[in-house]
């Protein structure tokens, strides 16, 4: 065993505490320290102040953690996280609702960001057993989907960044809603997810939001959730416009289409108001909502925008 002389021990005695000092500011910067804080569903979570290796646990955090520019920091992501395409190439921890906890276990993060409606609690509860911090958010609608994003802005250390996305966010909405002032009526608009079953969306929806924000009225608003419909169902409804999404897509929208031009006295048929929009855009609480709901403005009240394409 080495042995150190009586000068050298001593002196090592007195450098000794500068080393744990060192070490222990070096730990906290590394975004070791903690900090205890209250998520979305009400839990007290201890979150590391700097988290460096981020799980996202749903599409849409995948998307808010990018929009505020700490994708780098993301060490894993559920299926489905297709946006931007940088989130393509992050390992994958399993979907949102069947999540594999060895994977995310082995990415060694410290920091996972759920979805309150939508993550099993199980998968959750064993996380936290685990001590991996997870932090979830509970968006519902526009107003809470910012209030998410400048959550996860902060808990990342980005609020400037979070407050410039929602401030965006904040100026096309009220854009919208400027322009929806216009209108003097509400079309009937019956919103398609899939064909069989036919699946609406009812008033507890992103979609029934968007429609109505839109200047649309949403044909299912007699229902909650997703509720289904039969073809009859739908024919007796009469829509105007009827607004189709699927992931999918296209090769789903020319099934529907063809289905729906055999009624040609159906007003959306008549005059030719079916259309096709991103699923992504409309059901995912992601800054990109903000996106669809520009798209079902044009879609449902093009006549409000024949001022901006003739000046352009």
């Amino acid at each position: 065993m080495l042995a150190l002389s009586r000068p050298v021990y001593s002196r090592y005695l007195i450098f000794m505490p500068f080393c744990i000092v060192f070490f222990v500011l070096l730990l906290g910067a590394a975004g070791l320290r903690a900090e205890m804080v209250t998520d979305h569903a009400g839990r007290q979570v201890d979150v590391p102040e700097n988290p460096i290796r981020v799980v996202s646990l749903a599409p849409s955090i995948t998307e808010i953690v990018f929009a505020v520019d700490r994708g780098d920091r993301l060490v894993g992501v559920t299926e489905y996280s297709n946006y931007p395409q940088n989130a393509r190439e992050i390992p994958s921890v399993g979907s949102y609702v069947y999540l594999d906890l060895e994977k995310i276990f082995s990415l060694e993060p410290d920091l996972c960001i759920a979805i309150k409606d939508g993550n099993p609690i199980g998968v959750i509860r064993r996380l936290q057993e685990l001590d991996i911090p997870v932090f979830a958010v509970n968006p519902r609608d526009l107003e809470s989907v910012m209030t998410s994003l400048s959550d996860i802005g902060a808990l990342l250390g980005t609020k400037k960044k979070a407050d410039e996305v929602v401030a965006d966010m904040k100026t096309r909405i009220k854009r919208v809603r400027q322009k929806v002032d216009e209108i003097s009526r509400r079309p009937g608009v019956f919103f398609q997810i899939g064909i069989s079953p036919i699946v609406s969306a009812g008033t507890d929806t992103f979609i029934h939001e968007l429609i109505v924000e839109a200047g649309g009225r949403n044909l299912a608003a007699d229902n909650t959730g997703y509720p289904r419909y039969t073809t009859e169902e739908v024919l007796a409804l009469a829509p105007e416009i009827i607004v189709v999404t699927s992931m999918a897509r296209a090769q789903m929208f020319d099934k529907v289409l063809k289905k729906y031009q055999k009624w040609e006295d159906l007003p959306a048929v008549a005059h030719n108001r079916i259309y096709l929009v991103n699923s992504d855009l409309v059901d995912r609480p992601s800054p990109r909502l903000v996106k669809g709901l520009e798209k079902l403005t044009r879609l449902i009240h093009p006549e409000l925008f024949e001022a901006d394409s003739e000046s352009n």
